[in-house]
Protein backbone atom coordinates (compact mmCIF):
# COMPACT_ATOMS: atom_id res chain seq x y z
CA UNK A 1 0.00 0.00 0.00
CA UNK A 2 2.83 2.35 0.84
CA UNK A 3 4.45 1.87 -2.59
CA UNK A 4 1.26 2.45 -4.58
CA UNK A 5 0.47 5.58 -2.55
CA UNK A 6 4.01 6.83 -3.14
CA UNK A 7 3.77 6.16 -6.88
CA UNK A 8 0.44 7.95 -7.11
CA UNK A 9 1.98 11.10 -5.62
CA UNK A 10 5.17 11.20 -7.70
CA UNK A 11 3.77 12.67 -10.91
CA UNK A 12 3.37 16.23 -9.55
CA UNK A 13 6.85 16.41 -8.00
CA UNK A 14 8.30 15.60 -11.47
CA UNK A 15 6.41 18.49 -13.09
CA UNK A 16 8.17 21.84 -12.68
CA UNK A 17 6.52 24.73 -10.86
CA UNK A 18 6.24 26.63 -14.15
CA UNK A 19 4.47 23.68 -15.78
CA UNK A 20 2.11 23.34 -12.81
CA UNK A 21 1.27 27.03 -13.06
CA UNK A 22 0.65 26.72 -16.81
CA UNK A 23 -1.60 23.69 -16.31
CA UNK A 24 -3.55 25.40 -13.53
CA UNK A 25 -3.94 28.59 -15.58
CA UNK A 26 -5.07 26.57 -18.57
CA UNK A 27 -7.74 24.82 -16.56
CA UNK A 28 -8.81 28.09 -14.95
CA UNK A 29 -8.98 29.73 -18.36
CA UNK A 30 -11.11 26.95 -19.78
CA UNK A 31 -13.48 27.09 -16.83
CA UNK A 32 -13.79 30.87 -16.97
CA UNK A 33 -14.18 30.83 -20.75
CA UNK A 34 -17.12 28.47 -20.41
CA UNK A 35 -18.76 30.87 -17.97
CA UNK A 36 -18.37 33.91 -20.25
CA UNK A 37 -21.20 35.18 -22.38
CA UNK A 38 -19.82 35.26 -25.95
CA UNK A 39 -22.01 38.26 -26.78
CA UNK A 40 -20.12 40.30 -24.18
CA UNK A 41 -16.76 39.18 -25.54
CA UNK A 42 -14.19 36.94 -23.99
CA UNK A 43 -10.49 36.46 -23.60
CA UNK A 44 -9.12 33.69 -25.77
CA UNK A 45 -8.16 30.78 -23.45
CA UNK A 46 -5.22 29.88 -25.73
CA UNK A 47 -3.87 33.44 -25.47
CA UNK A 48 -4.32 33.36 -21.69
CA UNK A 49 -2.37 30.11 -21.48
CA UNK A 50 0.38 31.44 -23.78
CA UNK A 51 0.70 34.66 -21.77
CA UNK A 52 0.95 32.79 -18.46
CA UNK A 53 3.39 30.26 -19.92
CA UNK A 54 5.72 33.08 -20.97
CA UNK A 55 5.42 34.67 -17.52
CA UNK A 56 6.32 31.35 -15.86
CA UNK A 57 9.30 30.87 -18.18
CA UNK A 58 10.61 34.38 -17.47
CA UNK A 59 10.22 33.96 -13.73
CA UNK A 60 11.98 30.56 -13.88
CA UNK A 61 14.94 32.24 -15.63
CA UNK A 62 14.96 35.05 -13.07
CA UNK A 63 13.76 37.64 -15.61
CA UNK A 64 11.38 40.50 -14.85
CA UNK A 65 7.73 40.24 -15.88
CA UNK A 66 6.54 43.45 -17.59
CA UNK A 67 3.08 44.69 -18.51
CA UNK A 68 3.81 45.20 -22.22
CA UNK A 69 4.70 41.63 -23.30
CA UNK A 70 1.94 40.24 -21.10
CA UNK A 71 -0.69 42.60 -22.59
CA UNK A 72 0.60 41.94 -26.13
CA UNK A 73 0.36 38.16 -25.64
CA UNK A 74 -3.04 38.26 -23.94
CA UNK A 75 -4.72 40.76 -26.29
CA UNK A 76 -3.04 39.95 -29.59
CA UNK A 77 -2.37 43.67 -30.09
CA UNK A 78 1.10 43.66 -31.57
CA UNK A 79 2.59 46.92 -30.36
CA UNK A 80 6.14 47.16 -29.08
CA UNK A 81 7.83 49.73 -26.89
CA UNK A 82 7.01 51.29 -23.56
CA UNK A 83 3.41 51.26 -22.38
CA UNK A 84 3.33 55.08 -22.41
CA UNK A 85 3.76 54.95 -26.23
CA UNK A 86 1.05 52.40 -27.02
CA UNK A 87 -1.75 54.93 -27.44
CA UNK A 88 0.17 56.93 -30.05
CA UNK A 89 1.48 53.81 -31.81
CA UNK A 90 -2.02 52.31 -32.00
CA UNK A 91 -3.45 55.31 -33.85
CA UNK A 92 -2.79 54.06 -37.39
CA UNK A 93 -3.27 50.31 -36.86
CA UNK A 94 -5.98 49.80 -34.25
CA UNK A 95 -9.30 51.30 -33.29
CA UNK A 96 -9.19 53.33 -30.09
CA UNK A 97 -11.88 54.75 -27.86
CA UNK A 98 -13.24 55.42 -24.40
CA UNK A 99 -15.61 52.45 -24.11
CA UNK A 100 -14.27 49.37 -22.33
CA UNK A 101 -14.58 46.11 -24.25
CA UNK A 102 -13.46 42.66 -23.11
CA UNK A 103 -10.10 41.98 -24.75
CA UNK A 104 -9.23 45.67 -25.19
CA UNK A 105 -6.04 47.13 -23.75
CA UNK A 106 -6.48 49.93 -21.23
CA UNK A 107 -3.69 52.42 -21.90
CA UNK A 108 -2.49 54.30 -18.81
CA UNK A 109 -0.66 57.60 -19.23
CA UNK A 110 2.83 58.05 -17.83
CA UNK A 111 2.96 59.69 -14.40
CA UNK A 112 5.80 60.58 -12.04
CA UNK A 113 5.14 57.33 -10.16
CA UNK A 114 4.67 55.35 -13.37
CA UNK A 115 7.05 57.01 -15.87
CA UNK A 116 6.80 54.23 -18.47
CA UNK A 117 2.99 54.15 -18.37
CA UNK A 118 1.08 50.91 -18.01
CA UNK A 119 -1.18 48.62 -20.04
CA UNK A 120 -3.82 46.18 -18.81
CA UNK A 121 -6.28 43.91 -20.62
CA UNK A 122 -10.01 44.16 -19.88
CA UNK A 123 -11.28 40.72 -18.86
CA UNK A 124 -14.83 41.61 -17.78
CA UNK A 125 -17.29 44.49 -17.72
CA UNK A 126 -18.98 44.88 -14.33
CA UNK A 127 -20.90 48.13 -14.89
CA UNK A 128 -20.53 51.15 -17.16
CA UNK A 129 -18.08 52.54 -14.55
CA UNK A 130 -16.27 49.38 -13.45
CA UNK A 131 -14.28 46.73 -15.30
CA UNK A 132 -12.01 43.86 -14.38
CA UNK A 133 -8.51 43.65 -15.82
CA UNK A 134 -5.63 41.20 -16.04
CA UNK A 135 -2.19 42.79 -16.06
CA UNK A 136 1.45 42.25 -15.19
CA UNK A 137 3.85 44.16 -12.98
CA UNK A 138 1.23 46.22 -11.13
CA UNK A 139 2.68 44.37 -8.18
CA UNK A 140 6.37 44.00 -8.95
CA UNK A 141 7.15 41.02 -11.15
CA UNK A 142 3.70 39.42 -10.75
CA UNK A 143 0.60 38.92 -12.84
CA UNK A 144 -2.59 40.25 -11.28
CA UNK A 145 -5.76 38.56 -12.49
CA UNK A 146 -9.31 39.84 -12.11
CA UNK A 147 -8.45 43.20 -10.54
CA UNK A 148 -11.18 45.82 -10.46
CA UNK A 149 -10.77 49.22 -12.12
CA UNK A 150 -13.25 52.04 -11.48
CA UNK A 151 -13.87 55.02 -13.71
CA UNK A 152 -13.69 58.09 -11.44
CA UNK A 153 -13.45 60.67 -14.24
CA UNK A 154 -15.53 63.81 -14.03
CA UNK A 155 -17.31 63.13 -17.34
CA UNK A 156 -17.59 59.32 -17.00
CA UNK A 157 -15.22 58.88 -19.94
CA UNK A 158 -12.55 56.58 -18.47
CA UNK A 159 -9.86 59.28 -18.44
CA UNK A 160 -9.21 58.82 -14.71
CA UNK A 161 -9.40 55.53 -12.81
CA UNK A 162 -8.66 53.85 -9.52
CA UNK A 163 -7.21 50.34 -9.58
CA UNK A 164 -7.87 47.62 -7.04
CA UNK A 165 -4.56 47.03 -5.25
CA UNK A 166 -5.84 44.38 -2.85
CA UNK A 167 -9.27 42.73 -2.92
CA UNK A 168 -11.82 45.47 -2.25
CA UNK A 169 -9.17 48.19 -1.79
CA UNK A 170 -8.74 50.82 -4.49
CA UNK A 171 -5.55 52.87 -4.63
CA UNK A 172 -4.44 56.13 -6.21
CA UNK A 173 -5.94 57.97 -9.16
CA UNK A 174 -4.39 57.19 -12.55
CA UNK A 175 -4.91 59.01 -15.86
CA UNK A 176 -5.90 56.83 -18.79
CA UNK A 177 -5.65 57.51 -22.54
CA UNK A 178 -8.45 55.09 -23.38
CA UNK A 179 -8.87 51.60 -24.80
CA UNK A 180 -7.08 50.00 -27.74
CA UNK A 181 -9.30 47.43 -29.43
CA UNK A 182 -7.96 44.20 -30.93
CA UNK A 183 -8.63 43.58 -34.59
CA UNK A 184 -11.68 41.42 -35.17
CA UNK A 185 -10.54 37.89 -35.95
CA UNK A 186 -6.95 38.89 -35.04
Amino acid sequence: MKNSAHKANTIWPRVSGAARTAIAMGLLSLISACAENPIDGYLDPERQLMAMREVSQKQARGQRVWCVPYARNLSGIQIRGNAKDWWRKARSNFERGNEPVVGAVMSFRATSGMPLGHVAVVSDIVTDREVVVNHANWHRNKVSLKMGVRDVSKHNDWTLVRVETLPGQYGNFYPVNGFIYPKVGG
